[in-house]
């Protein structure tokens, strides 16, 4: 088989899978839309630990100017960008961020933004949690004034 018949199968899993996994999701808990570029297995592996978490995900694939117009429409600033974007609950969620501190930033509602999680930290959720390589990262909570603060630490 050639190489190139090899990329176009997997670019055609890769949408297949992403096109299926609303329907993989858990109606009965929070929906999270997911913005996505496409192809990133990292971004699929995210909205899986959501959905095993109880939340209902819908996974959007945009082209690459339109997905960064919205994160950035979003007050998602390009030092804290990473490979998808979350809306829930009138919150930006970017980046792998565990689903718990997405629940603890729905119940406790701080005015912000949302959370981020910068860059692709490995250990982190979709990104090989649990990993013996796992790196330390912070949650961080994206203020309005275009500020940040550290939501959680993990190490």
């Amino acid at each position: 088989m050639k190489r190139n018949s090899v990329k176009k199968i997997l670019r055609s899993l890769s949408v297949a899978a992403l096109v299926s996994l609303p329907g993989l999701a858990h109606a009965a808990g929070p929906a999270i839309e997911i913005l996505t570029t496409g192809g990133c297995s990292c971004c699929l592996a995210w909205a899986r630990h959501l959905q095993e978490q109880g939340y209902a995900t819908d996974v959007r694939q945009l082209p690459s100017e339109e997905f960064q117009r919205r994160k950035l429409q979003s007050g998602v600033k390009p030092d804290l960008a990473s490979c998808h974007t979350g809306l829930i609950g009138g919150y930006v969620i970017e980046g792998h961020v565990p689903a718990r501190e997405i629940a603890r930033l729905l119940s406790e509602r701080p005015d912000a933004v949302g959370l981020a999680v910068p860059d692709m930290p490995i250990g982190s959720p979709g990104m090989g949690e649990g990993s013996a390589d796992a790196e330390p990262y912070d949650v961080l909570l994206l203020r309005k004034d275009g500020t940040t603060q550290v939501f959680a630490r993990y190490r």
